[in-house]
């Protein structure tokens, strides 16, 4: 640093440059001499001693000089001969071995390798720097949107700028995403960032969950299971995990014990006080990404506002089934919520074999103003090599869907999704009427919490 005085002894021609600072002083003296190092070290009060040298047996006695002029010196000793035993019984040493610093500088340069800060913190790798490749998971997602359960993205580097991440901010491909946490949750992190698109329902977590509330699912519930197996099978290397709440039938639970296998495993839940409890467990004890339930189920006991706070994709079923799915649908909302959902339309539709509609329906003609959300579509097109239709028209959004068959509706998750009937007869709003309608399935996608 240029406020620093510095202070350099050498004892060999042509070691210093010509230009040098005039923060620095150049002492012509061999510092293997301890009466010479002994007046040097006499005049100025020194806070630290580097010690760089060719020869070690001149760094041996360096060393032993240093020691006997004043043994709480802190020291920093570059150590180029492969030999673990110089330095080792000194106090205050900080030994930097020139092969390693080699080794780790070559090994980040890597292709699919985390760069870890080295002497920031911990140096322990709790501060990494991971690079958002084309086709990632986290590509054109919130901040806000994505749970950092014991790690923190703290910024984000675009186009040589800083960017301090909010929850608002979307990350972009060829991003570099400053993150901060455990070490261990790091690497699991790093892996996700670098996993491509394809692998739904990555990153909201790796297995499916399919709660059945014998409250109100016993009619439908083979149905359910069957769902979610079907989607199961589309999926590579996931697994199902049933949760049956309120059990009271033991014909229906024997029928659907048959569907367990290495893949799928079912549990029962006897405890009604605790159903929350155990369904937050069981969505981090299994690595849960989508929740599956039919819409009373998601409205009972306050589970709503839990999947919400969880980030969890959720799927809500409908009178027609997944199964005869042929196109998922988008109905333009907010733009920000559409950015946040974009790539997770494209994943689910890729894995399906859906085709994919934004309908942009609005009854005043107003598509100026979603102008940017239908480039920001057209462009994820090139990206991850799937074709959209784009459909614009002036029309009641509500009128339209009642209107499509055998499709997957795919909206924002958000927080003031509403049951009542009053809403429904007096609102034109796409998010008022998820759930006063179950004529088809909904997947709802988390999107960034607004700031302030």
């Amino acid at each position: 640093m240029a406020e620093n005085q510095y202070h350099v002894t050498c004892y060999k021609a042509d070691t210093t440059p010509d230009k040098i600072g005039k923060n620095v002083t150049l002492i012509d003296a061999d510092p293997t001499s301890f009466s010479k190092l002994s007046r040097i070290m006499s005049e100025t009060k020194f806070s630290n001693i580097f010690i760089v040298m060719d020869d070690i047996e001149d760094a041996r006695y360096v060393l032993k000089n240093i020691e006997l002029i004043n043994v709480k010196m802190r020291i920093v000793l570059v150590n180029q001969w492969d030999n673990d035993e110089i330095g080792k019984n000194q106090e205050n040493i900080t030994i930097v071995h020139t092969d390693a610093l080699l080794a780790a500088h070559l090994y980040d340069q890597l292709p699919n390798v985390p760069l870890v800060a080295q002497n920031v913190g911990l140096g322990k790798g709790e501060i990494m720097e991971v690079h958002v490749p084309f086709g990632s998971t986290y590509a054109y997602r919130h901040i806000g949107s994505i749970l950092q359960r014991k790690w923190k993205i703290a910024a984000v580097y675009r186009d040589e700028k800083q960017i301090l991440a909010t929850n608002t901010t979307m990350i972009k491909p060829n991003d570099t995403l400053l993150i901060l946490g455990k070490p261990i949750v790091l690497d699991g992190v790093y892996k996700t960032i670098n996993k491509r698109m394809g692998l739904f329902p990555e990153p909201f977590g790796k297995n499916i969950y399919l709660i059945l509330d014998f409250r109100y699912d016993k009619i439908n519930a083979i149905k359910y299971i069957n769902e979610a197996v079907y989607l199961l099978d589309k999926l590579d290397e996931k697994e199902l995990f049933v949760r049956i709440l309120h059990q009271n039938d033991f014909a229906l639970l024997d029928k659907l014990k048959t569907y367990e296998s290495d893949k799928v495993s079912i549990s029962v839940s006897y405890n009604d006080k605790t159903v929350a409890s155990i369904i937050e467990f069981d969505i981090h004890e299994y690595n849960i990404g989508l929740v599956m339930n039919s819409i009373p189920t998601f409205e009972a006991d306050r589970l709503k506002d839990s999947l919400y706070n969880s980030k969890k994709l959720v799927y809500l079923f409908g009178n027609s089934s997944l199964i005869d799915t042929k196109s998922s649908v988008i109905l333009m909302s907010e733009n920000e919520k559409m950015e946040s959902i974009s790539s997770t339309a494209f994943d689910i539709s890729e894995t399906l074999g859906l085709s994919l509609t934004l309908g942009d329906f609005d009854p005043d003609g107003e598509f100026e103003s979603r102008k940017m959300i239908v480039e920001h579509y057209e462009t994820l097109t090139h990206i991850f090599n799937m074709d959209i239709k784009i459909e614009q028209k002036v029309a009641n959004p509500i009128r339209e869907l009642s209107n499509m068959q055998n499709i997957l509706q795919i909206a924002p998750f958000e927080a003031r999704l509403n049951g009542d009937t009053f809403r429904k007869i007096i609102s034109s709003k796409v998010q008022d009427f998820i759930l006063t309608t179950n004529r088809h399935p909904k997947l709802l996608v988390p999107f960034a919490i607004v700031e302030g």
